[in-house]
């Protein structure tokens, strides 16, 4: 087996007394793990950071054996590790691709929109031209993996128009007047899901209460759920903003 690829990186365990473990997120081959042979170096540490961009070379005898692994850099995110809001959102974003996505399997629409949300925060740290990207990414995810809510039309009518809110049960979009008495039951859906744009900050807060509910509910179950811990690190620290 050889692969060579760019990659993002995604996330990195210690192996033996020098190697590491990396996962990588590859635009044609998904969620591929090599054996970094000196990955704990001095050289290669500030390589091996997750949201870092490397041109990776895989190669193994057999598809079944865990290929041995070389990077090297094409783009750093180290320097946004001293941000604590764009550490937190990379951190996060790159641990739900590391847990969710199966191995093997090309997931190109997900890899460019993590490479796209990644591109994001390094060009605006403080969130005003990321966040509604991340519940964009989030619902990405969900869509990718079969749990793929349904924003388009009215699950009681059918109709397109005046949708305002999302059933916490089917994941189907609800119109103002089929909402009816069970509003109160039913997310509020921002505007920017399904208009186009960026949202407020009440309305990208609105969609992550969306997509965190279906996220915990169908995706990061058991022992996937401690990830989530990375996700309430960043919304913290979006409040705190807001404030």
């Amino acid at each position: 087996m050889r692969i060579e690829t760019q990659a993002i990186v995604l996330a990195v365990r210690t192996h033996g007394e020098h190697g590491a473990i990396a996962r990588l997120l590859t635009p044609a081959d998904g969620v591929q793990p090599g054996y970094v042979r000196g990955g704990r170096s001095r050289r290669l540490r500030p390589i091996l950071l997750p949201g870092n961009i490397v041109q990776a070379d895989y190669r193994a005898r057999t598809e079944e054996q865990l290929a041995q692994l070389s990077v090297e850099l094409i783009a750093s995110r180290g320097p946004l590790l001293a941000e604590p809001l764009a550490a937190a959102a990379i951190d996060w974003a790159t641990a739900l691709a590391a847990t969710t996505l199966p191995e093997g399997q090309a997931y190109p629409r997900l890899y460019e929109a993590l490479d796209g949300l990644l591109s994001a925060v390094e060009a605006a740290p403080s969130a005003s031209g990321w966040a509604s990207a991340l519940v964009r990414y989030e619902l990405l995810v969900l869509n990718e993996l079969g749990f793929g809510l349904d924003l388009g039309e009215c699950a009681a009518t059918g109709r397109t128009e005046d949708l305002a809110y999302v059933s916490p049960r089917s994941g189907r979009a609800v119109s103002r007047e089929a909402a009816g008495d069970y509003r109160d039951k039913l997310f509020p859906l921002p505007p920017f899901l399904t208009a186009g744009g960026n949202g407020s900050w009440q309305d990208v807060h609105a969609g992550l209460r969306i997509t965190g509910h279906f996220l915990s509910r169908d995706i990061l179950i058991e022992r996937q759920s401690d990830v989530l811990a990375a996700r309430d690190r960043l919304i913290d620290r979006l409040k705190r903003m807001k404030a």
